[in-house]
């Protein structure tokens, strides 16, 4: 919503304008403030602010401050960021959807093209080689990289998934160049992670980052020349349980694989069907 609101601020009249950087200012404060204390801060008058909020797609001012107070909730710590205590379960389903939608939303918008090329490149040129991608991932996002392992693995590719420290180490030791190492982390900021990084950068590794754009991960690759894939979203790491950063990485990995499939070209496609033929005979209930 905040990101809708600043990318409308060059279409408004300039009075509406100020209404818009009044939301930006202090958006938990606009949501409890009545009309006439807004108006005044605004510099506006009151129908104004009611225009504004016509003007960014709601119904009026009652309508657009409900919405912000659910964009500024803090939500339920150690829980959900957009849930209160007391919502009732079609509330969460409604809450926690819209949550997902609107963070990968923001990604599509904010993803840079470039970078998924370079890393989908590296990734093809180590599987047309035959040199060996690794998923480095610690805890939820070492789940992440066991399902990127098994999406690539199907494409023929030379593949493993860790997420023991003490194991990711001796793997990397034994990187060469022209190998992938692909690194997924949620805060970017675990020490097995950036320790397992630099080593494969030392072995001439190509370093591909899925992390936030500030921690030191993302900065490790940007001043080495690596790949960075970066995942922004609003979960606070120390506050909540990975969910919308955790579909963001998986989504990642899936046009990555996408990508690569693509660009192994149709030779590799006989395989992935003889897979899907001889995975359905694993199926008890066959379709009529």
């Amino acid at each position: 919503m905040l990101d809708r609101i600043r990318a409308s601020i060059p279409a408004l009249p300039p009075a509406e304008q100020r209404v818009a950087k009044l939301v930006l200012l202090d958006a938990r404060s606009f949501a409890s403030m009545p009309v006439g204390e807004l108006a005044e801060r605004a510099h506006v008058s009151k129908p104004t602010v009611v225009r504004f909020c016509r003007s960014v797609g709601y119904d009026g001012l009652a309508d657009f401050k409900l919405k912000l107070a659910g964009v500024v909730n803090e939500g339920v710590p150690f829980v959900h960021r957009a849930v209160d205590e007391d919502d009732k379960p079609s509330d969460i389903i409604v809450k926690v959807i819209d949550n997902a939608v609107a963070a990968m939303l923001k990604y599509r918008n904010d993803a840079t093209g470039h970078s998924f090329e370079r890393a989908m490149e590296a990734l093809t040129a180590t599987a047309v080689a035959r040199g060996r991608v690794e998923f480095y991932g610690v805890g939820n996002s070492g789940i992440v990289a066991q399902d990127a392992q098994h999406k690539f693995f199907r494409l023929g590719v030379n593949t493993v998934a860790m997420s023991d420290g003490h194991i990711q180490i001796m793997s990397a030791t034994m990187l060469k160049p022209g190998d992938c190492a692909v690194v997924i982390s949620n805060s970017g900021r675990s020490k097995d992670l950036i320790d397992v990084a630099e080593i494969a950068l030392r072995k001439g590794a190509t370093l591909i980052i899925i992390t936030a754009s500030a921690s030191p991960l993302a900065q490790l690759a940007q001043s080495n020349n690596q790949i960075l894939l970066a995942a922004n979203h609003p979960e606070d790491y120390d506050r909540y349980s990975p969910m919308v950063s955790r579909m963001l990485h998986l989504m990642i990995i899936d046009i990555l694989t996408t990508g690569v499939a693509l660009r192994l070209g149709q030779e590799m496609r006989p395989a992935l069907q003889e897979i899907k033929r001889n995975l359905r005979t694993r199926r008890y209930a066959q379709p009529e």
